[in-house]
C-alpha cells in the first residue's frame, strides 16, 4: 500500500549501519546520530502483523517527541530534531538490554498473571484480593528483557539483572529513578487530558559521554495503557471493563481470533475494513493523549517524502 511505509532501504550519507526493530529503523550515521524512522508497522504479543496501519508512524512518533519535550527538564533524552512526521534525530547511544516497565494499575500483562494464579510479578509482590484494573499501592517496576525483532520480551526481576551483569547497580538506580519520575510526570499530563496512564515501558540508553537518557519512545499507545479517568470509579465498582486508550484493543481482537503469538498459530486476516477502523483509532488516541488535532501528513510517497526531509536536514 503506497499509504503506508512498512520498510525503508535508505542510504543516507556516513550511513555505518541500521537497525530494523519490530516497528522502528534506526540508522547510524557518522558514528554519533542516529536517524529513527518510525514506521506503520504494527506489533502485537511481540509479532509483527503483516499489514501496515496508515498515519501510526506518524502518530508515534509525534506523540513520544512532544512527550520527551514536555519531560525534558525532569529526564535528559537523545532527541535533537524531527525533520519529518515519521522521523526522529538523535544522539548515538548504546541501549541498555533491559526495558524498564511500570504499572500504577494491575491491567493487561499483570492482570493475566495475576489471573494464572501469580502473586509475584518481576520479583515484586502483588496483594491478594485484587481485581483486574485496581489501583496498586504504588507504582511497580516490572522490568522485562529487550527482544530483537520476532522474540519475545522476557519479565526478569531486578535481582536478576544485577546479578547477571545486564545492568551494573549504580547504573540501575538511575535506570528507577528516572522511570519513577517519568510516570508522575505522564501521570500529571494525562490526568490534564481526562486520562489515567495505567502503565508504560520506558527505554535508556548510555551516551558516549557516559550519560544515561530517555531513548525510544514514551507514552505513546504501543507503549503504554490510559483509562478515561471519568467513570473509571464507578466502572470498577461495577466491575465492568474499563474505558481505554492503548493498543489492547488489537491485542483483544487478535485474542478473540484464537492469536496470542504462540507457536502454531497463524496471524488472522486484517480487513482493509478492521486496518480502517485501527488507522481511526490511533487518530482516537493521538488526539486524546496530546489534546491536539492530528494532521495527517502528505501520504503520496511516504518513503520519497521521508528521504527528502532527511537529507534535506543533514545537509544544513
Amino acid at each position: 500500500m503506497s499509504n503506508t511505509i512498512t520498510n525503508t532501504d535508505f542510504n543516507f550519507p556516513g550511513q555505518k549501519n541500521v537497525y530494523k526493530g519490530k516497528v522502528r529503523e534506526v540508522y547510524t550515521l557518522n558514528d554519533d546520530v542516529l536517524v529513527m524512522v518510525a514506521t506503520d508497522r504494527l506489533s502485537a504479543f511481540d509479532v509483527v502483523m503483516p499489514k501496515g496501519i496508515p498515519f501510526k508512524g506518524q502518530i508515534l512518533n509525534q506523540i513520544a517527541t512532544k512527550m520527551m519535550e514536555e519531560t525534558a527538564d525532569i529526564v535528559p533524552n537523545w532527541l535533537t530534531a524531527t525533520p519529518d512526521p515519521n522521523v526522529a534525530v538523535g544522539k548515538m547511544c548504546e541501549p541498555f538490554k533491559v526495558e524498564m516497565v511500570i504499572r500504577g494499575y494491575m491491567s493487561g500483562h499483570a492482570a493475566r498473571e495475576y489471573k494464572a494464579g501469580k502473586r509475584v510479578l518481576c520479583g515484586v509482590p502483588m496483594s491478594e484480593g485484587m481485581q483486574e484494573n485496581d489501583k496498586f499501592p504504588e507504582p511497580i517496576i516490572t522490568p522485562a528483557t529487550k527482544a530483537d525483532m520476532g522474540d519475545h520480551d522476557e519479565d526478569i526481576s531486578r535481582e536478576d539483572i544485577l546479578k547477571k551483569g545486564i545492568v551494573s547497580e549504580a547504573d540501575y538506580i538511575v535506570l528507577e529513578k528516572y522511570t519513577k519520575a517519568l510516570f508522575q510526570r505522564g501521570t500529571e499530563i494525562a490526568a490534564k487530558r481526562g486520562l489515567i496512564l495505567v502503565d508504560t515501558k520506558y527505554e535508556f540508553g548510555k551516551t558516549k559521554d557516559g550519560d544515561i537518557v530517555l531513548i525510544d519512545e514514551i507514552h505513546t499507545p504501543d507503549s503504554s495503557r490510559y483509562f478515561y479517568a471519568e467513570g473509571y470509579e464507578k466502572r470498577q465498582a461495577m466491575g465492568e471493563a474499563q474505558k481505554q486508550l492503548s493498543k489492547e484493543f488489537v491485542r483483544q481482537w487478535l485474542i478473540g481470533n484464537n492469536f496470542q503469538g504462540l507457536e502454531g498459530q497463524t496471524v488472522p486476516e486484517m480487513s482493509d475494513e478492521y486496518i480502517t477502523s485501527v488507522s481511526e483509532r490511533y487518530i482516537e488516541l493521538y488526539e486524546n493523549i496530546t489534546g491536539e488535532t492530528f494532521v495527517k501528513a502528505d501520504v503520496s510517497n511516504i518513503q520519497q517524502r521521508v528521504e527528502k526531509n532527511v537529507l534535506a536536514y543533514l545537509s544544513k
